[in-house]
């Protein structure tokens, strides 16, 4: 079934953009030269260009047109596997391999294991747990969130219970678990995307609606998963870059 036409005008303004033709602050065609090289009527230029802006792509400015949005530098991401085994954090290894300093503000609070939650920790909805909701930052600004959940029948009572408190606290999920005798051997990470929600936009500082990336990660021992978290980039800031040893 063929796009509608808009769809198909957006599709070739977004690779113009992609491509570099079409280079940050440069201003897009108007609609009325748009319908006229489609052959469409204004509402049906109006409506790809719409929908540009809600993308992100482009910025309409009154009364004087629509320009290619100026985007922010890309940064890298690393999510390496032998960082993750060595202890410590390693939102802060990342940023510190940057050479940019990595800090997080963080709340813990008792919850019960929503089923999807549950599923993935091998437990039964209502289970209780320690949910820790995180902004991770570097040179003080946001860089992605998680909302982490630990099963309180592994931590109640011990010292790595709390988080971010205590001890051993900002030691990550490995070094922690080590403490209480769990010994991680593996994490499962499945790496999704979505519009951000309208709490995440804020916190991330980014446009309601915009692109983010969201990572299910879920830390495992040979008997059983430990914690898991969900994590959510802004794509139009950072990319995933996944370092993988080779044996």
């Amino acid at each position: 079934m063929p796009s509608p036409t808009y769809q198909r005008i957006a599709d070739d303004l977004r690779r113009a953009i992609v491509d570099g033709e079409l280079p940050p602050g440069s201003k897009l065609p108007s609609r009325h030269e748009l319908a006229r090289q489609y052959e469409v009527s204004d509402r049906v230029a109006v409506e790809a260009v719409r929908l540009l802006v809600a993308e992100g792509f482009v910025e309409a400015k009154s009364g004087s047109g629509s320009y290619v949005r100026h985007r922010p530098e890309m940064q890298r991401l690393t999510r390496s596997w032998y960082t993750h085994r060595n202890g410590g954090s390693p939102f802060r290894a990342a940023m510190a391999a940057a050479g940019r300093p990595g800090t997080w503000e963080s709340s813990t609070e008792r919850a019960p294991m929503t089923p999807p939650i549950a599923a993935r920790l091998a437990a039964r909805p209502g289970d209780p747990a320690m949910r820790t909701w995180y902004t991770f930052l570097a040179d003080n600004e946001p860089v992605m969130l998680s909302q982490s959940w630990e099963p309180l029948y592994l931590t109640e009572g011990t010292p790595v219970m709390l988080p971010e408190e205590g001890p051993h606290a900002g030691c990550g999920v490995v070094g922690r678990m080590a403490v209480i005798g769990q010994q991680i051997t593996h994490a499962e990470e499945a790496v999704s995307a979505r519009p951000a929600l309208a709490a995440e936009a804020g916190r991330l500082k980014i446009r309601p609606g915009g692109l983010v990336l969201t990572i299910a990660r879920t830390y495992h021992t040979d008997q059983r998963p430990v914690e898991t978290a969900d994590i959510t980039i802004p794509v139009e800031r950072y990319s995933l870059v996944y370092e993988i040893p080779v044996q």
